[in-house]
């Protein structure tokens, strides 16, 4: 039977064994784990990927967040606008810097922040929201223009969320370099994965960058000379060099995966009832994940679907099942169902079909024959 995996992150270490095994001879017969030389060079690299001044590697994605707040100059007490569609993560670093989220509807077609809601809870909260954090959900970047008119109008911070977009662009600008900072994260099943945990924020401005880069590290300055009180939110030497040598192959990587999204689209036309999340003419997405909706489905029929898929070898995934406003961990925000109808109605349609760089045609074929029996 054909096993089609949800992520082949196997495949990308066999490629790349050599290489790696250069890069840990080279750290550890240095013994330079900690802010050196190859974090240097990864910033440098990554900040030219995205079109940015300066990038500050940080421990994960949604380290990168909280600090990219702080950045954006969020402060306790003051109101963040969230997508109701999107992870955790977001939120949580939200929460981490002593902010409120402020939950925002998204878009049918592309399940991405909405501007004209942003626009009516950014009236609603006048005087009280700082920041919004427009996320680039599963590689698809958001409406810029749009949100960032928003944003002007109430004097609100942009904070892009580009964790699933390395790479992506809108109107030929990167992803990551049309905020006042942007985080992205590098855990391992993302575009450009680490070996573990690992994250970056970006910023154009060289005084922020420094400023982010004490606060990832107790703030300091020189050694024991602490100007600032910080954070231990390194990015170390060791997942640094790996990143290097990944990020020599990303745009290649990128184009194998908008290659794939053309085979998918073009396969799953056949299929009634199954459509694939849309995306804006003005945007060159980089499809972190490919995402359909099982057009009028519940979640329990989804469920069920994902089990056949299962039982012919397919692995999928949901994202996201539970929109933020309904989880647990946000219930004393006291948002309740029906709050922000288009992000439930996504979570209850939404399935992610595998998707990454190496996939075959023979493995989508196989993915586009087993969803269409599971469904009929």
């Amino acid at each position: 039977m054909t096993i089609v995996p949800f992520v082949d992150l196997r495949a990308q270490a066999r490629d790349l064994h050599d290489e790696f095994h250069e890069v840990f001879e080279s750290v550890t017969s240095r013994a330079a784990y900690t802010m050196g030389p190859e974090l240097k060079e990864f910033e440098a690299a990554f900040a030219a990927f995205c079109g940015c001044e300066c990038a500050v590697g940080v421990s994960s994605g949604t380290d990168a967040v909280k600090l990219a707040l702080l950045g954006a100059n969020v402060r306790p007490g003051d109101e963040v606008f969230v997508p109701a569609n999107t992870f955790i993560a977001t939120a949580e670093a939200v929460s981490h810097v002593g902010a409120v989220p402020v939950f925002v509807d998204c878009l049918e077609e592309t399940a991405l922040m909405d501007a004209a809601a942003l626009e009516a809870a950014a009236a609603e909260h006048e005087g009280s929201a700082t920041a919004v954090i427009p996320v680039h959900l599963y590689g698809q970047p958001c409406d810029m223009d749009a949100i960032q008119e928003v944003a002007d109008r109430h004097g609100l911070a942009v904070v892009e969320d580009a964790c699933q977009a390395h790479g992506a662009t809108y109107k030929g600008r990167p992803c990551g370099s049309m905020g006042v900072t942007a985080a992205f994260s590098f855990y391992p099943g993302k575009n450009l994965g680490a070996l573990g945990d690992g994250g970056a924020v970006t910023t154009n401005s060289a005084e922020l960058a420094e400023r982010l880069r004490l606060l990832r590290n107790h703030g300091q300055a020189d050694k024991y000379t602490h100007t600032l009180i910080g954070y231990c939110d390194r990015l170390h030497n060791l997942q640094a060099a790996l990143l290097s040598v990944k990020l020599a192959r990303l745009a290649g990587w990128n184009e194998a995966r908008r290659a794939a999204a053309e085979r998918y689209a073009r396969t799953l036309q056949a299929i009634a009832g199954v459509r694939p999340i849309g995306r804006s003419d003005d945007a060159t997405p980089v499809f972190h994940l490919y995402v359909v909706r099982l057009l009028g489905r519940s979640a329990a029929f989804r469920d069920a679907v994902r089990e056949r898929l299962v039982e012919a070898g397919v692995e999928s995934g949901i994202h996201y099942p539970v929109p933020l406003h309904l989880q647990p961990a946000y219930a004393h925000l006291g948002y309740r169902p029906g709050d922000f109808p288009v992000a439930e109605r996504l979570a209850a349609e939404i399935l992610s079909l595998p998707m990454f760089p190496e996939i075959t045609e023979e493995q989508q074929d196989h993915v586009a024959s087993a969803l269409a029996a599971a469904l009929h």
